[in-house]
C-alpha cells in the first residue's frame, strides 16, 4: 500500500506520518524542503522569489518521487507526508502568466513517471488554528508568514482534494479538534479510519468518534 498524507503548511502532516510509519511497519518517504534556497526569500518577496521556489521544488519532489516504483516492487508499504501534485497547487497560486506556462509544460512531463498513491489522507484546519501551529513549530523563515496566503492556500486545498483525486480515494479528517501528539486515542482514530478507507485489517467499522472529531 501507498499512503500519501496532504494537507496545508503547519497542519501536521510529517507529524502524523512518522507516528504512523511504526503502526503500519511501513517504509517513510518526507519532503525535503529545507535545502530549497529560494524559501525563506519566497516568504519575504513571493512575487520576486515564486518561479525560483516552484521550480526547485518540482526538480526536488521529482527526484525523491522517483523512489516510489522501487519500493512499492519491494512489496513494502510506503507513507509520504506529501503528493507531487502539491507542487502543481501551489504553482498555481504563486505564479502567473508565461511563468506559469512554463512550469505546468514541465510538471506535465515529469507527473507521468510518478506512479500515484492507493490513499490520499487530508487533513484540513480552519486558517487560526494553522496559525497557531506555524507559529508554536516557530521555524525561522515562517515568523512572518502571512496569515492571507495561508487562507488563501487553505481555500486552495479544500477545492484540490474532494472525495477524490484523479481516481485516488480521499479520506477528509478534520484536524481542529485533534492531538495526536499527546492524545494516544486521536492516532489510533486516524489509524483506524486509514485501514477502513483501505480495508486493511484489523480495523473496527464503527469506532466512536469523540471530542468533537469529524470527517468532513
Amino acid at each position: 500500500m501507498y499512503i500519501a498524507i496532504e494537507g496545508v503548511i503547519g497542519v501536521g502532516k510529517t507529524t502524523l506520518a512518522r507516528l504512523l510509519q511504526p503502526e503500519f511497519n511501513t517504509q517513510l518517504l518526507l519532503e525535503v524542503f529545507e535545502e530549497n534556497p529560494f524559501l525563506a526569500n519566497f516568504y519575504k518577496d513571493r512575487e520576486r522569489y515564486a518561479f525560483q521556489t516552484q521550480i526547485f521544488f518540482l526538480l526536488s519532489r521529482y527526484q525523491q518521487q522517483r523512489a516510489v516504483p522501487e519500493i512499492l516492487q519491494t512489496g513494502t508499504d510506503l507513507i509520504t507526508d506529501y503528493t507531487f501534485e502539491k507542487d502543481a497547487l501551489f504553482a498555481g497560486i504563486n505564479l502567473k502568466g508565461d511563468e506559469l506556462v512554463t512550469y505546468n509544460n514541465l510538471h506535465k512531463a515529469l507527473a507521468e513517471k510518478i506512479p500515484l498513491p492507493d490513499l490520499i489522507v487530508y487533513l484540513r484546519a480552519d486558517t487560526d488554528v494553522l496559525m497557531q501551529r506555524i507559529a508554536y513549530r516557530d521555524r525561522p523563515y515562517e515568523r512572518n508568514m502571512d496569515s492571507q496566503y495561508i487562507d488563501e492556500v487553505n481555500r486552495a486545498y479544500e477545492a484540490f482534494f474532494g472525495d477524490s483525486h484523479q481516481g485516488v480515494p480521499v479520506l477528509r479528517v478534520d484536524t481542529n479538534e485533534l492531538n495526536y501528539v499527546v492524545r494516544e486515542d486521536d492516532l489510533k482514530w486516524i489509524g483506524n479510519r486509514i485501514r477502513q478507507a483501505l480495508q486493511w485489517a484489523p480495523f473496527q467499522p464503527e469506532l466512536p468518534l469523540n471530542r468533537g472529531i469529524s470527517e468532513k
